[in-house]
Order: structure tokens, then sequence, then C-alpha cells
């Protein structure tokens, strides 16, 4: 064997966070990634940001590559000296095709190791409150190719022997010949009243699950519109889905939520909305990025002793300011002097994280709270005050602290930048109205987000708008729209809960 390599690694069903910890591992390690249609693209971000991105999907009769080229493929790659992730659904190994890729990695001398993946016949069940195996009604499981199922007289399929079958049967590739499937095996003895079900895109917030009896179902699954990809049930077990649904049952499963927040601080908005059932779509409107000049900011790290109070407004100052910090060689120690105050939870989170706790957080998160706060710890006149934010920062709190008879101090710890590379698919999307809600956390979103998309699209679609606070709320005025929901309290967790609130009516 050569020193080159290739991954065969299973992506899982279609939810991206049930790929595996090994899986992420070797995505890590890519030089190049050749993955197939269904593969969420979230996945692609664990791979560097350097690696090739081959795209080699295949959907129904179009086929970007042959099977055989992308053989070809793996090889010409692994030999060129690259780490090679083939990254496929599922899992390699069950009706994937990763035996025939693996025989040509052997027969052309290529390394390689097998990363097993989550299977849709298992998973997509589950998600579907239906377990393949249960002990008084299922004692086994059969994968089967929906494929073959039809009337050909040179089927490989034994027919009396899967309705025989004495536990679940689980079809992949079988919509287009589900009514095939059904009259095969009630023609060979399986009873017309076995429950069956369909289920399309399983794990995913767009999955569609369809039950009835091997002699209904194929009618039902048609007036559904039901389309590939998806698996077909068929055995006792599925009447267990009427109990054991949990997945569709989220709060806000089916919803598709666009998040506008900067893209490195989407992940939280993100999996806490995924976790109530939603499809996000991240089109940061913004981008954090460093100051210009850095030279204040590294002025007033050097300098922290020198200010009698440092207030930090969002977690992108703390950040940018500890990181000032350990540029000139210091740490937290060199705070020990000045007091601390914080606009918001996950600001004082990131703060502890650096072995501090403020002195002062109100409880509304707002700079005009925080100015009041801090005037009622004493006279601020004369006090040194280190205001470390965006370029962009309203002006409203130095002001406030400045009629006080503060000595403020301003300056850039980071700068907000537009950035709306995504915003084309929000925009299309919102044409074909497909977005049930826009999430916004800043003003700097909103301004951003409108001048990319358009104020018109926004009001035209159904599409509803949650606002993370009062300032938020109030830029979004300006622009001629109307929040439908306002976090309270103004954070990430608090945003969710007011989307789910106006969804359920609690």
């Amino acid at each position: 064997m050569s020193e080159a390599r290739v991954y065969l690694v299973g992506a899982g069903p279609g939810d991206p966070g049930l790929v595996t910890l090994r899986g992420r591992e070797v995505l890590a390690l890519a030089d190049v990634v050749v993955y197939d249609a269904l593969i969420s693209e979230r996945l692609l971000d664990h791979a560097p940001a350097e690696a090739e991105r081959i795209y080699v999907g295949k959907r129904a009769a179009q086929h970007t590559l042959s099977q055989e080229e992308i053989n070809a493929l793996l090889v010409e790659k692994a030999r060129a000296g690259a780490t090679v992730v083939r990254l496929k659904g599922g899992d390699p190994y069950v009706f994937g095709r990763g035996g025939e890729e693996a025989l040509a990695l052997v027969e052309a001398g290529i390394d390689f190791e097998v990363v097993p993946g989550v299977t849709a016949a298992i998973a997509a069940p589950a998600c579907a409150g239906i377990p393949v195996t249960h002990r008084h009604m299922a004692s086994g499981v059969a994968l089967v190719t929906g494929h073959e199922a039809d009337d050909k007289t040179d089927s490989a399929l034994d027919w009396d022997a899967l309705a025989r079958w004495p536990g679940t049967l689980v079809f992949y590739m079988g919509v287009k010949n589900l009514a095939a499937i059904s009259a095969n095996l009630i023609a060979h003895g399986r009873s017309a009243e076995t429950p069956a079900a369909a289920i399309r895109r399983g794990t995913t917030p767009r999955q569609q699950t369809i039950t009835g009896t091997l002699a209904t179902l194929p009618q039902a699954a048609e007036q559904a519109g039901l389309e590939p990809p998806a698996v077909i049930l068929v055995g006792d077990v599925v009447v267990l889905r009427d109990r054991l649904q949990w997945f569709e049952r989220r709060p806000l499963f089916g919803r598709r939520i666009v998040v506008t927040r900067a893209r490195a601080q989407a992940s939280e908005l993100a999996k806490r909305l995924e976790a109530a059932g939603a499809e996000t779509l991240e089109a940061p409107a913004i981008r954090i990025e460093p100051p210009d000049d850095p030279a204040a900011l590294q002025t007033a790290a050097r300098h922290a002793a020198s200010f009698h109070w440092i207030v930090f407004t969002s977690v992108n100052g703390v950040e940018a300011y500890f990181e000032a910090l350990a540029d000139a060689g210091l740490d937290a120690r060199a705070l020990a002097s000045a007091r601390i105050a914080t606009i918001g939870p996950a600001t004082a989170e990131r703060l502890a994280r650096f072995g501090l706790r403020p002195d002062l957080q109100p409880e509304t998160f707002t700079g005009a709270a925080v100015a009041e706060a801090l005037a009622a710890t004493g006279n601020l006149a004369g006090l040194r005050i280190l205001l470390p934010r965006t370029d962009i920062a309203p002006k409203e709190l130095p002001k406030a602290l400045a009629a006080q008879g503060a000595e403020v101090r301003e300056v850039v710890a980071y700068r907000t930048v537009p950035d709306t590379a995504s915003c084309d698919v929000v925009a299309e999307a919102l044409e074909a109205d497909e977005i049930d809600w826009l999430t916004f956390t800043s003003s700097s979103t909103v301004g951003n987000f409108i001048g990319a998309v358009g104020k018109d699209r926004v009001c035209a679609s159904r599409a509803r708008i949650a606002s993370i606070g009062p300032t938020t709320s109030a830029t979004l005025r300006e622009a001629g729209l109307e929040p439908t929901v306002e976090a309270d309290p103004h954070t990430i967790p608090g945003l969710v809960n007011a989307i789910v609130s106006c969804e359920t009516g609690a």
C-alpha cells in the first residue's frame, strides 16, 4: 500500500448532528472531500477551508459522475498525495456502493479506512416514532433495496421469503416502486392489512411521514405527493407511531427560520432553533473584523489599571479586549483595580471564561440601563470609564455617562462590516414564500439585511420577524418593519422562547 489514504465516511441520514465523532475527525484532515447528494453542506464546514470540495451526487437518472468515474477520481486524488474523504449518505456499506469504491482502492493499492455511519433505515423510523424492532412485535429487521421491486422475472429478491419475514421490512429507494412492492408482498402471502409507512427526508426538519396498510400506502403516498428520498417500512411496529412520535411534535417542526447573526456567533441561535424542530438558514448580514488601527485598543489594554470602570456591551468586545491584553503580555490580573459592568448574560458568561465576574449587570440589557445602573453606584464625576465596542455602536451610552461628569474613553475593539453573500438565497426563498421567520439580534443586522434583500420583498412574504430587544425593534420600525415578537429577556434563549410562544400560543 502507498502512503495515500482515502476515508469512506458515512455522513448519516440527513441531520448533520448525526455524523460520528470519527467522521468529523477525518473531515478535519481532508485535502479533498468528495461528497454525495443529500449531504448537509454544514458537514463540509468541518473540512479545512482550503480543502477541495467535489460534488458527485446522484439523483434518479441524473448522475454527476458514473460510479466508475467516482472510483477513478478517488484513486487519482489519492495517488496525487491527497488525503481524501469520500462523504456518503447514511452508511457507506448499506446500499451506498461503498464496497465497490473500497474494492477499487484495493485494486489500485490505495490505503483506506471505513468510517461507519447511521443508516436511514434505523434513524428515519426512530424520528418518526417507529422502533424497527420490538420484543413483542418484531425480533428482526431486514434491509432491502427498492430498485428491484417490480414485475421483472429476473428479480434478485425472494418475494416469498420477504413476505414470510417475521419482523420489519425496510425498503430503500423504493418510492417509484411502492405499488409494486406492496403488490408483490401481498401476492406472496403478506396480509394486505399489515401496517406500513413511508418516511421522506427522515431526521430533518422536512421529514414527512405517511402511514397506512400494505394495501393503502401506495395510494396515500401518491395523494401526498411523496417523492424521493424516502424509506418504506412494513411491519406491526408502525402502529407504535401514534404513541411514540416525538420529532414532528417539537414546537418549531417544519418552520424555516433565517439567522442573520454574524456567522461566528450564529451557532448558538441556530442550535436552539433546531433543537425546537426548525430548519435554519444562515444568512449572516454582518461580519466581525479587527479594527483598522488597533493602537487605541492596545493602549487601553496596557493601561487597564487607569480606568475606574470597564463596560463590556458584547461578547465580541470581551474577546477583543482580552486578546489585546494577551498581546501586551497581560491577563485578567491587569483589571484588578477596575470595576466591570456588562450588558446581558452572554457577555457575562464570556467574561467568566477569563476568570472574572461583573460588578454590575442591569436586569435590562440596554445601554440606557447600564448608564442608569452606573449612576446608582455613586457620583460618576471624574471617573474614567472605558467602553471597548464596535465601530458603529450607538452614542447614547457614552453621552449619558459624560452628562454625569464621567471621563469616557471609547475605543474600537472590533468592526462590524456588511456580509451579504448569502442574502441572495434568502431573497429567493422570500419570493417563493418559503421563510417563516426572520431573526435579528442587533441593529446592524437589520440595516445590512434590509439593504441587501429589500423591505418590499420582506413585506410581500409571509415571514414574521423576531427581534432580540428594544434597540433592534426600534431600528426595524425605522426601516418600516414591525417585529412580530420581541425577546424578553433580551437574550438568545429569550428570542427562541418568544418564537416558540408565538407558534404555540403559550
